[in-house]
Parts: structure tokens; C-alpha cells; sequence
């Protein structure tokens, strides 16, 4: 009879959990009560940002900020086969194997973000509405994602050393943490709460669990001089640099002077650019330390 072991039990019930959230959330959520602030009809949803319409037979479709589309489903399609490349080498190994399980569902949360908040935004938030909406359940599935994918981070961590309770406390808290955001997003949904359902509260809820893995990988360099931990160090730094960017360039309100000239850059441009960039960085890492991860070093 096969045998369970905690964390295989864990990740079942977290599964059926989510699922069930999710699924609830599909039917019983008001986001149709939560408005884009300022208001805006559907015309001057493409007034302020550029517009295609595209025709495919009878049906025409107005696609919004091509080029930020391109960038955000690039960093998602490399996040997934990246991923998926980590997924056929991990073998036995839990480390590579949640990291690949991590950078999958990265990559579908980016292809989620990008199709509501920018491809198929006219589409999904203000086609057939008086005012447009602020958000839809294709961006709540992206944080949920997104939270997911940086808890599936904190297993792989977890595995990458000597089973003992500090390993057994990280799982733990990895499924906890993704388990009490999913419920606060059903909250935020069905009252519904528009903070609960941010990206900055999506970020709140991933900061511990960066630095965490930000100081832990930093100081078992220092302690072990392994090669493994200063990469995971080099990753985990330079994606609180690239949050931190993003915030600099939203705060200084770049994106609207080049608006207003028609340059058609956001802060969410800088984002996806960095992190394809990091993406690549990992890749490299993952292909680099294949054999030490083989002998689970």
C-alpha cells in the first residue's frame, strides 16, 4: 500500500481546497460592483492607451496595448517552458521539482495578468457595460497564481537541504500562507473589497516570504560557501531590485508623461522585461547546477 508522506498530504488537501475557493469564488463573486476608478466608459477606455481593432471573420475584437502584451505573454510562454524543462530533469529531486511546478505556474498567472489587465482588457472589463470595470476573475486568478508560484519557491527551498523541523516548518507555512491568501481573495471578491483583492496586497503577502528566502540563502552562503545559495541569493535580490523599480517608475508617474507623448511604455513594461530577463537567470542556474542537483547537493 503506498504510503503518504506529510507533504504529499499537505499539497492534496491545499489542492482540493483551492479548488473548491476557486470554484466558489467563479460563482458566487461581485466584481461586476467594483468600477475602474476614474470612471470610464468603454470609448474613453481606449482613449487614454492604444487600441487595435482586429477583425477574425464576423467577429471584431479590440486588442489594447499590443506592445505590453507582447512583453508579458513572452515572460509567460518562457516562465512555462522553463518550467516545464525543470519538471523533466528534476527526476527525483524536490528542489528542481518545485521549482519547475513554481515557474509553471508563474508563467500562467503572466499569461492570465496580461490577457485582463492589458490584450483583452476592452474585451473583458467594459464590452457591453456603461462603465468599466476595475479588475475580473482572470486577474484574481493571476494573484492567486502568483502567490502560488512563490510559495512553490519556498518548498523548493525547503527540499534543498537535510530533512529536519525547520524544513518541515517552511512546508508548512508555504501551504498555510497560500491557503489564507486564496481565502482572502474569496472575501475580497464575494463582499467584495477591492484592497483584498490588489496587487498590493498580493505583494504584502509574498514580502516575508522573499526576505526569508532572500537572508536564508545569504547566510548559508557565508556559513557553507555553497555556489547554490549565492545564485538563489543573486535571484532573490535582484527581484526585490525589479519590485522596487516597478514601484520607482509608477511613483514618479513616468508612465503618464510618456503617455502623453504617445510613447507607449508603463511600469508594467518594466516589470515584464526585468523579470524575462530574470527568468533567463534562473534558467541558466537550473542548466548549470543540473548534475549537483542530480547527486542533491
Amino acid at each position: 500500500m503506498k504510503k503518504f508522506t506529510l507533504e504529499k498530504k499537505l499539497v492534496y488537501i491545499y489542492a482540493f481546497i483551492s479548488i473548491f475557493i476557486i470554484i466558489f469564488i467563479f460563482f458566487f463573486n461581485q466584481l461586476d460592483k467594483i468600477l475602474y476608478i476614474p470612471i470610464k466608459t468603454p470609448l474613453e477606455w481606449c482613449e487614454s492607451q492604444p487600441c487595435i481593432e482586429l477583425d477574425f471573420f464576423s467577429l471584431k475584437v479590440i486588442l489594447v496595448q499590443p506592445s505590453s502584451t507582447l512583453f508579458v505573454y513572452l515572460l509567460g510562454f518562457n516562465a512555462i517552458i522553463f518550467g516545464g524543462y525543470s519538471l523533466r530533469i528534476s527526476k527525483r529531486n524536490k528542489f528542481i521539482y518545485w521549482w519547475g511546478i513554481a515557474l509553471l505556474l508563474w508563467g500562467i498567472g503572466a499569461i492570465l495578468a496580461g490577457t485582463s489587465y492589458q490584450a483583452f482588457s476592452y474585451m473583458i472589463k467594459c464590452a457591453d457595460k456603461s462603465f468599466c470595470l476595475w479588475t475580473s476573475l482572470w486577474e484574481l486568478l493571476y494573484l492567486i497564481f502568483s502567490v502560488g508560484s512563490v510559495n512553490a519557491m519556498l518548498m523548493a527551498q525547503a527540499n534543498l537541504d537535510e530533512k529536519d523541523n525547520w524544513s518541515s516548518i517552511m512546508k508548512k507555512y508555504a501551504i498555510m500562507n497560500f491557503l489564507i491568501y486564496e481565502i482572502v481573495v474569496l472575501i475580497g471578491a464575494v463582499i467584495p473589497v477591492q484592497f483584498l483583492i490588489s496587487f498590493e496586497l498580493m505583494i504584502l503577502f509574498l514580502a516575508p516570504t522573499i526576505l526569508f528566502l532572500l537572508i536564508s540563502n545569504f547566510h548559508n552562503y557565508f556559513k557553507l560557501k555553497r555556489r547554490i545559495n549565492f545564485s538563489l541569493t543573486i535571484i532573490w535580490i535582484s527581484l526585490i531590485l525589479i519590485i522596487g523599480l516597478y514601484f520607482l517608475y509608477f511613483m514618479l508617474g513616468i508612465t503618464d508623461l510618456l503617455w502623453e507623448k504617445r510613447i507607449w511604455f508603463s511600469e508594467n513594461d518594466v516589470l515584464h522585461i526585468s523579470l524575462i530577463l530574470w527568468m533567463i537567470y534562473i534558467y541558466i542556474f537550473i542548466r548549470r547546477n543540473r548534475k549537483i542537483f542530480e547527486i542533491g547537493k
